[in-house]
């Protein structure tokens, strides 16, 4: 289980690592909206690699049969490390190319708030809660638990439908219902 995990997670994180790295390279010609569609498009895509390697453990380990219980365990372990690169990379990312990237995004939500006509009230809450979350955002640890946070959801979903489809159960197992009783008992 180890070599399929680490394949596919790893390929699967790559693919969100690069997809950021790209993402970020041209955040200022799409902006923060269209960045987020890119982002989470992304992040399917690489996902998929869940649906791969469950498939691909089921085929070359499980031999052509997987239980709903352990597709999910591999298809989570394969989430995870590629969430885990989601992860690095953003850290990699944020403390040595983008460090005013927040300041930026929190320009952008605050300009949302005034751009539907909120009151100068709701935009000064907006921008107070731009501000703590700056400061917490700045925190490595902060930080790398709301990246963590971002793929999880999709990873979780994609992870889920990928066991249900690929569970397959052994069908030499025992005689089947829909056999004739002489075939039974030959068998």
């Amino acid at each position: 289980m180890k070599k399929t995990v680490l394949t596919f997670g790893l390929i699967s994180g790559a693919i969100m690592a690069a997809m950021m790295f790209g993402t970020m390279l041209f955040i200022r010609n799409i902006g923060f909206d269209k960045a987020e569609i890119v982002g989470y498009t992304g992040m399917v895509l690489a996902f998929l690699l869940v649906f791969f390697g469950i498939r691909s453990y089921r085929e070359n380990v499980g031999g052509g049969t997987i239980s709903f219980g352990r597709a999910f365990a591999v298809g989570a372990l394969i989430m995870l490390i590629s969430t885990a690169c989601y992860v690095i990379a953003w850290e990699i990312i944020y403390f040595n190319f983008a460090r005013d990237f927040i300041d930026k995004y929190a320009a952008h939500m605050v300009e949302q708030v005034k751009s539907s006509g909120a009151s100068q009230e709701a935009i000064q809450a907006q921008l107070q809660r731009m501000k703590t979350f700056k400061d917490l955002y700045n925190n490595p640890f902060f930080n790398a638990a709301i990246t963590f946070l971002e793929p999880l959801p999709v990873g979780l979903i994609i992870t889920l439908i990928s066991s249900l489809i690929l569970r397959k159960k052994d069908t030499d197992a025992g005689p089947s219902p829909s056999r004739e009783p002489a075939q039974r008992m030959a068998a």
